[in-house]
């Protein structure tokens, strides 16, 4: 373990990552985050979500450095008295939760959708490229939004919010698969012409297992790079919807949904509620989009 580690340490993308300032930075805001986010259960000083330890009579309380703030709640508080700071951490988590699953779900559906259209070619390439461009005409919101409504009409109303969290992460990851699998497509179509596969068929081994085993490790270097990007892309996704009220409910919200809450009181004075949680949002998505972008000129052999 430690040897490996050692290896890393030494190679070539470590090496960049060491000798790139702005990938430093990102790294350590989003680590930082990702810590606040996941570990909120132990580190958040008040748990927003629960009711009982809800207090009326500390709403709209503003930040510490206010005149009226108090060091009870370092960012101030909401409408209903909830802790501004925990609410982040916990909302954060939750931006993280379904933007990770909508890339992973889109990543999925993106490379076999793309290893079958590159392997097989033919009219079943075309078809699925097709249908490829066809969505990729249309922004993703757009279609996020048409299979967040359909699955809202189709599913009764009281189970609105227990279907919230996975039909969303399944309308974002249905958005995003033609990325990869144009990108993987790309990369099939290269790698199928090699000598290696040519010698799979040769001694018998089937279609799948030449696509799965063989081609798909040396088309995920791409497929990687661009996970990255989607990700952020995923989370603003996430908190559009959140914010046009069709995300995941109040009672365990994201920054998309706090961002919509505090908008209400954005002009009455009460900016800490909206500020913050954009701020956040921000702050997360930025990390992630330099990382990718550091990401992708480390694995990309003509500028090394």
């Amino acid at each position: 373990m430690l040897n490996s580690l050692a290896k890393f340490w030494d190679g070539d993308l470590a090496w960049s990552w060491r000798h790139h300032p702005v990938a430093i930075v990102a790294t350590l805001a989003l680590a930082s985050m990702l810590i606040a986010a996941f570990g909120a259960d132990w580190l958040a000083p008040y748990n927003p979500f629960d009711l009982a330890s809800i207090e009326l009579m500390d709403a709209l309380k503003p930040p510490v450095w206010s005149v009226e703030g108090t060091s009870q709640y370092l960012l101030g508080t909401d409408s209903q008295g909830r802790d501004l700071l925990s609410a982040l951490m916990y909302g954060t988590r939750v931006s993280l939760l379904i933007g990770l699953a909508a890339v992973v779900g889109a990543m999925t559906l993106g490379i076999v959708l793309g290893l079958i259209a590159g392997y097989a070619g033919g009219r079943i390439d075309a078809l699925i490229m097709r249908v490829a461009d066809v969505q990729l005409s249309f922004p993703a919101i757009l279609i996020a939004l048409l299979i967040d409504g359909v699955a809202r009409a189709v599913v009764p109303g009281d189970m609105h919010e227990v279907i919230a969290f996975p039909v969303l992460v399944g309308a974002i990851a249905l958005a995003g698969w033609p990325q990869y699998a144009r990108t993987v497509r790309g990369s099939t179509l290269v790698e199928k012409n090699r000598e290696y596969v040519q010698a799979a068929r040769v001694i018998g081994i089937s279609s799948p297992v030449i696509m799965f085993r063989h081609v798909l490790p040396n088309v995920l270097g791409p497929v990687l790079v661009l996970a990255t990007v989607h990700l952020a892309t995923a989370i603003i996704t996430e908190a559009t919807l959140s914010y046009l009220g069709v995300g995941v409910p109040p009672t365990s919200p994201s920054l998309g949904t706090l961002i919509r809450i505090g908008n209400d009181f954005l002009f009455s004075g009460e900016w800490w509620i909206t500020i913050f949680p954009g701020a956040a949002l921000v702050l997360l998505v930025l990390s992630v989009n330099l990382l990718g972008d550091w990401l992708r000129d480390a694995l990309n052999p003509r500028l090394n």
